[in-house]
Protein backbone atom coordinates (compact mmCIF):
# COMPACT_ATOMS: atom_id res chain seq x y z
CA UNK A 1 0.00 0.00 0.00
CA UNK A 2 2.75 2.56 0.86
CA UNK A 3 4.58 1.75 -2.61
CA UNK A 4 1.12 2.16 -4.47
CA UNK A 5 0.90 5.85 -2.29
CA UNK A 6 4.28 6.69 -3.12
CA UNK A 7 3.93 5.88 -7.02
CA UNK A 8 0.55 8.01 -6.80
CA UNK A 9 2.64 10.81 -5.22
CA UNK A 10 5.31 10.92 -7.54
CA UNK A 11 3.65 11.99 -10.17
CA UNK A 12 1.68 14.69 -7.74
CA UNK A 13 0.13 17.19 -8.71
CA UNK A 14 -1.54 15.49 -11.50
CA UNK A 15 -4.70 17.79 -11.44
CA UNK A 16 -5.44 21.69 -9.91
CA UNK A 17 -4.73 22.64 -6.38
CA UNK A 18 -8.04 24.15 -4.67
CA UNK A 19 -6.65 26.98 -2.54
CA UNK A 20 -9.29 28.27 0.50
CA UNK A 21 -8.95 31.55 0.97
CA UNK A 22 -11.00 31.94 4.51
CA UNK A 23 -12.08 35.61 4.16
CA UNK A 24 -13.89 37.98 0.70
CA UNK A 25 -12.43 38.47 -2.53
CA UNK A 26 -10.18 41.78 -2.16
CA UNK A 27 -8.54 41.19 1.09
CA UNK A 28 -5.14 41.17 1.78
CA UNK A 29 -4.99 37.62 1.85
CA UNK A 30 -7.06 36.85 -1.04
CA UNK A 31 -4.86 39.13 -3.11
CA UNK A 32 -1.64 37.33 -1.95
CA UNK A 33 -2.51 34.20 -2.84
CA UNK A 34 -4.16 35.44 -6.20
CA UNK A 35 -0.17 36.84 -6.55
CA UNK A 36 0.47 32.93 -5.61
CA UNK A 37 -1.84 31.80 -8.73
CA UNK A 38 -0.29 33.81 -11.13
CA UNK A 39 3.87 32.57 -10.10
CA UNK A 40 3.13 29.09 -9.06
CA UNK A 41 1.71 28.33 -12.66
CA UNK A 42 5.93 28.74 -13.82
CA UNK A 43 6.50 25.91 -11.50
CA UNK A 44 4.48 23.27 -12.02
CA UNK A 45 1.94 21.71 -14.46
CA UNK A 46 -1.24 22.27 -12.49
CA UNK A 47 -2.54 25.77 -11.76
CA UNK A 48 -4.20 26.59 -8.37
CA UNK A 49 -7.84 26.95 -7.81
CA UNK A 50 -8.37 29.51 -5.38
CA UNK A 51 -11.83 29.05 -3.45
CA UNK A 52 -13.21 32.03 -1.04
CA UNK A 53 -14.95 30.76 1.72
CA UNK A 54 -15.38 33.18 4.37
CA UNK A 55 -16.87 33.78 7.75
CA UNK A 56 -16.67 33.35 11.17
CA UNK A 57 -13.12 35.51 11.29
CA UNK A 58 -11.89 32.55 9.00
CA UNK A 59 -13.26 29.61 11.10
CA UNK A 60 -15.55 28.47 8.34
CA UNK A 61 -12.97 28.07 5.57
CA UNK A 62 -10.33 26.31 8.56
CA UNK A 63 -12.55 24.03 8.84
CA UNK A 64 -13.22 23.27 5.77
CA UNK A 65 -9.91 23.01 5.28
CA UNK A 66 -9.13 20.92 8.59
CA UNK A 67 -11.70 18.12 7.17
CA UNK A 68 -10.41 17.64 3.86
CA UNK A 69 -8.35 14.95 2.10
CA UNK A 70 -4.98 15.28 2.95
CA UNK A 71 -3.88 14.23 -0.42
CA UNK A 72 -2.60 17.39 -1.48
CA UNK A 73 -5.41 19.11 -3.22
CA UNK A 74 -6.85 20.99 -1.07
CA UNK A 75 -4.44 23.46 0.64
CA UNK A 76 -5.62 26.57 2.41
CA UNK A 77 -4.44 30.42 3.65
CA UNK A 78 -3.65 30.83 7.29
CA UNK A 79 -2.19 33.31 9.26
CA UNK A 80 -1.80 34.91 12.45
CA UNK A 81 -5.31 34.90 13.34
CA UNK A 82 -5.47 31.21 12.44
CA UNK A 83 -3.77 30.58 16.08
CA UNK A 84 -5.55 33.55 17.94
CA UNK A 85 -8.89 31.96 16.92
CA UNK A 86 -7.75 28.73 18.63
CA UNK A 87 -6.86 30.75 22.06
CA UNK A 88 -10.10 32.55 22.18
CA UNK A 89 -12.49 30.28 22.57
CA UNK A 90 -14.16 26.62 20.96
CA UNK A 91 -13.72 26.08 17.49
CA UNK A 92 -14.73 22.97 15.42
CA UNK A 93 -10.95 21.94 14.83
CA UNK A 94 -7.84 23.00 17.28
CA UNK A 95 -5.73 24.63 14.29
CA UNK A 96 -2.43 24.79 15.48
CA UNK A 97 -2.43 20.90 15.87
CA UNK A 98 -5.27 19.77 12.86
CA UNK A 99 -3.38 21.84 10.43
CA UNK A 100 0.22 20.64 8.36
CA UNK A 101 1.75 24.07 7.92
CA UNK A 102 4.16 24.54 4.62
CA UNK A 103 5.06 27.78 3.65
CA UNK A 104 5.26 31.16 5.73
CA UNK A 105 4.98 33.36 2.50
CA UNK A 106 5.42 36.65 3.99
CA UNK A 107 3.95 39.40 6.80
CA UNK A 108 2.89 42.66 7.66
CA UNK A 109 4.94 44.73 10.27
CA UNK A 110 2.63 46.64 13.17
CA UNK A 111 3.91 50.11 12.88
CA UNK A 112 3.88 52.26 15.77
CA UNK A 113 2.61 55.82 14.34
CA UNK A 114 2.13 59.44 15.79
CA UNK A 115 0.46 62.31 13.68
CA UNK A 116 3.68 63.99 12.32
CA UNK A 117 3.13 67.12 14.64
CA UNK A 118 3.74 65.31 17.61
CA UNK A 119 7.04 66.41 19.74
CA UNK A 120 7.96 62.66 20.16
CA UNK A 121 10.70 61.51 17.40
CA UNK A 122 11.74 58.60 19.15
CA UNK A 123 9.66 55.41 21.59
CA UNK A 124 12.21 56.85 24.45
CA UNK A 125 10.20 60.19 24.12
CA UNK A 126 6.59 58.71 23.78
CA UNK A 127 7.61 56.58 26.84
CA UNK A 128 8.96 59.43 28.93
CA UNK A 129 5.93 61.70 28.42
CA UNK A 130 3.72 58.65 29.40
CA UNK A 131 5.16 58.14 32.56
CA UNK A 132 4.65 61.91 33.40
CA UNK A 133 1.15 61.79 31.72
CA UNK A 134 -0.15 58.43 32.45
CA UNK A 135 -3.73 57.59 30.69
CA UNK A 136 -3.54 60.80 28.26
CA UNK A 137 -2.25 59.07 25.60
CA UNK A 138 -4.67 57.24 23.41
CA UNK A 139 -4.05 54.47 21.07
CA UNK A 140 -6.04 53.38 18.42
CA UNK A 141 -5.86 49.75 17.02
CA UNK A 142 -8.14 47.63 14.35
CA UNK A 143 -10.16 45.53 17.15
CA UNK A 144 -10.03 43.96 19.96
CA UNK A 145 -7.87 40.62 20.38
CA UNK A 146 -6.48 41.18 16.78
CA UNK A 147 -2.47 41.34 17.04
CA UNK A 148 -2.67 45.11 16.60
CA UNK A 149 -4.28 45.70 19.48
CA UNK A 150 -2.12 42.49 21.16
CA UNK A 151 1.06 44.75 20.32
CA UNK A 152 -0.26 47.70 21.88
CA UNK A 153 -0.70 46.02 25.34
CA UNK A 154 2.20 44.38 25.09
CA UNK A 155 4.37 47.55 24.40
CA UNK A 156 2.57 49.21 27.50
CA UNK A 157 3.38 46.48 29.91
CA UNK A 158 6.63 45.95 28.80
CA UNK A 159 7.65 50.09 28.69
CA UNK A 160 5.44 50.34 32.21
CA UNK A 161 3.24 52.88 30.96
CA UNK A 162 -0.62 53.48 30.48
CA UNK A 163 -2.15 54.24 27.70
CA UNK A 164 -5.99 54.06 26.53
CA UNK A 165 -6.69 51.44 24.25
CA UNK A 166 -9.34 52.76 21.57
CA UNK A 167 -11.01 49.93 19.24
CA UNK A 168 -11.78 50.92 15.25
CA UNK A 169 -13.55 49.24 12.86
CA UNK A 170 -10.35 48.85 10.33
CA UNK A 171 -6.86 50.56 9.64
CA UNK A 172 -8.66 53.52 7.97
CA UNK A 173 -10.79 54.84 10.72
CA UNK A 174 -7.84 54.31 13.06
CA UNK A 175 -5.93 56.12 11.04
CA UNK A 176 -8.66 59.20 10.58
CA UNK A 177 -8.54 59.11 14.29
CA UNK A 178 -4.79 59.62 14.41
CA UNK A 179 -4.69 62.16 11.62
CA UNK A 180 -8.00 63.98 13.22
CA UNK A 181 -6.12 64.67 16.90
CA UNK A 182 -8.89 62.08 18.35
CA UNK A 183 -5.88 59.70 19.58
CA UNK A 184 -2.16 60.07 19.53
CA UNK A 185 -1.12 57.17 18.73
CA UNK A 186 -1.42 54.42 16.51
CA UNK A 187 -0.65 50.67 16.16
CA UNK A 188 -1.65 49.72 12.55
CA UNK A 189 0.09 47.80 9.72
CA UNK A 190 1.70 49.51 6.37
CA UNK A 191 -1.59 50.64 4.86
CA UNK A 192 -0.40 54.06 6.26
CA UNK A 193 2.58 54.00 3.61
CA UNK A 194 0.78 56.89 2.06
CA UNK A 195 0.64 58.88 4.64
CA UNK A 196 4.12 58.48 5.93
CA UNK A 197 5.38 60.01 2.19
CA UNK A 198 2.96 62.74 2.38
CA UNK A 199 4.44 63.91 5.73
CA UNK A 200 1.24 63.85 8.08
CA UNK A 201 2.41 60.50 9.98
CA UNK A 202 5.91 59.74 11.43
CA UNK A 203 6.46 55.97 12.42
CA UNK A 204 8.43 55.31 15.62
CA UNK A 205 9.20 52.06 15.37
CA UNK A 206 8.34 48.78 13.87
CA UNK A 207 7.53 45.51 16.16
CA UNK A 208 8.95 42.63 13.89
CA UNK A 209 12.18 40.99 15.13
CA UNK A 210 14.15 43.29 12.22
CA UNK A 211 13.74 45.89 10.01
CA UNK A 212 11.10 46.10 7.40
CA UNK A 213 12.19 45.68 3.48
CA UNK A 214 9.15 48.08 2.47
CA UNK A 215 11.02 51.23 1.21
CA UNK A 216 8.88 54.08 3.23
CA UNK A 217 9.51 51.73 6.48
CA UNK A 218 13.34 50.52 5.76
CA UNK A 219 14.89 53.42 8.13
CA UNK A 220 12.88 52.77 10.93
CA UNK A 221 14.56 50.98 14.14
CA UNK A 222 12.37 48.06 15.72
CA UNK A 223 10.96 48.08 19.28
CA UNK A 224 13.72 46.12 20.47
CA UNK A 225 16.51 48.24 18.97
CA UNK A 226 14.81 51.05 20.91
CA UNK A 227 15.37 48.79 24.64
CA UNK A 228 11.79 47.43 24.40
CA UNK A 229 11.09 43.83 24.21
CA UNK A 230 8.09 43.49 22.01
CA UNK A 231 8.28 41.60 18.73
CA UNK A 232 5.44 40.71 16.68
CA UNK A 233 3.80 41.18 13.06
CA UNK A 234 1.18 39.40 10.78
CA UNK A 235 1.86 37.10 9.00
CA UNK A 236 0.39 34.54 6.61
CA UNK A 237 1.23 31.36 4.46
CA UNK A 238 -0.48 28.03 2.84
CA UNK A 239 -1.28 24.73 5.11
CA UNK A 240 -2.48 21.56 4.43
CA UNK A 241 -4.90 18.77 6.28
CA UNK A 242 -2.41 16.82 8.98
CA UNK A 243 -1.38 13.84 7.48
CA UNK A 244 -0.36 15.29 4.33
CA UNK A 245 2.06 12.33 2.97
CA UNK A 246 5.77 13.56 3.41
CA UNK A 247 6.75 13.11 -0.47
CA UNK A 248 4.06 15.81 -1.18
CA UNK A 249 5.01 18.10 1.44
CA UNK A 250 8.75 18.24 0.15
CA UNK A 251 7.11 18.98 -3.56
CA UNK A 252 4.53 21.83 -2.42
CA UNK A 253 7.60 23.28 -0.44
CA UNK A 254 9.80 23.08 -3.60
CA UNK A 255 7.16 25.01 -5.50
CA UNK A 256 6.30 27.51 -3.14
CA UNK A 257 9.66 28.32 -2.08
CA UNK A 258 10.42 29.40 -5.98
CA UNK A 259 6.96 30.72 -6.09
CA UNK A 260 7.73 33.37 -3.28
CA UNK A 261 11.62 34.30 -4.11
CA UNK A 262 10.33 35.14 -7.75
CA UNK A 263 10.98 38.66 -8.14
CA UNK A 264 7.33 39.07 -9.83
CA UNK A 265 5.88 37.74 -6.70
CA UNK A 266 8.01 40.17 -4.18
CA UNK A 267 7.32 43.06 -6.04
CA UNK A 268 3.45 42.67 -6.02
CA UNK A 269 3.99 41.81 -2.13
CA UNK A 270 5.66 45.04 -1.28
CA UNK A 271 3.77 47.24 -3.33
CA UNK A 272 0.58 45.66 -0.82
CA UNK A 273 3.09 46.61 2.08
CA UNK A 274 4.12 43.02 2.95
CA UNK A 275 7.59 41.83 3.65
CA UNK A 276 8.39 38.52 1.98
CA UNK A 277 9.71 35.80 4.23
CA UNK A 278 9.40 33.16 3.40
CA UNK A 279 9.89 29.83 5.63
CA UNK A 280 9.89 26.58 4.69
CA UNK A 281 7.72 23.41 6.62
CA UNK A 282 9.52 22.41 9.40
CA UNK A 283 10.67 25.85 10.60
CA UNK A 284 6.98 27.40 9.77
CA UNK A 285 5.79 24.29 11.76
CA UNK A 286 8.29 25.32 15.32
CA UNK A 287 7.09 28.86 14.40
CA UNK A 288 3.75 28.29 15.06
CA UNK A 289 3.87 25.70 18.06
CA UNK A 290 5.95 28.41 19.55
CA UNK A 291 3.43 31.56 17.92
CA UNK A 292 0.86 29.34 19.96
CA UNK A 293 2.75 29.07 23.15
CA UNK A 294 3.64 32.66 23.94
CA UNK A 295 0.32 34.12 23.01
CA UNK A 296 -1.65 31.88 25.63
CA UNK A 297 0.63 33.61 27.79
CA UNK A 298 0.58 36.87 26.56
CA UNK A 299 -3.08 36.85 26.43
CA UNK A 300 -3.95 36.18 29.78
CA UNK A 301 -1.18 38.39 30.96
CA UNK A 302 -2.64 41.70 29.53
CA UNK A 303 -6.04 40.61 30.05
CA UNK A 304 -7.34 40.42 26.60
CA UNK A 305 -8.77 36.84 26.74
CA UNK A 306 -11.09 38.77 29.51
CA UNK A 307 -11.60 41.59 27.13
CA UNK A 308 -12.85 39.26 24.33
CA UNK A 309 -15.21 36.57 27.17
CA UNK A 310 -16.78 40.30 28.05
CA UNK A 311 -17.43 41.30 24.18
CA UNK A 312 -19.03 37.65 23.78
CA UNK A 313 -21.92 38.11 26.51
Amino acid sequence: MKDKEKAVSAKYPVKPITVIVPYTAGGSTDIMVRAMEKTAIKYMDQPLIITNIPGGGGNIGWNELAGANPDGYTLGAVGTGTILQTLYGQTRYHYVTALDPIVQVADFPIVVAVRADQPWQNIGELIEFAKVHPGEIKFGHSGVGLAVHITGEMFAKEADISIVPVPFRGDSEGIAALLGGHIQLLFGTAGIKEHITSGNVRVLAVASEKRSTIPELKDVPTLKEQGINVTFSIWQGIAAPKTLPTDVKIQLAEIFKKTVNDPEFKNLAEEMGMSVDYIGPQEFSEKWINEYTRLEKVLKETGIVDQIAEQKK
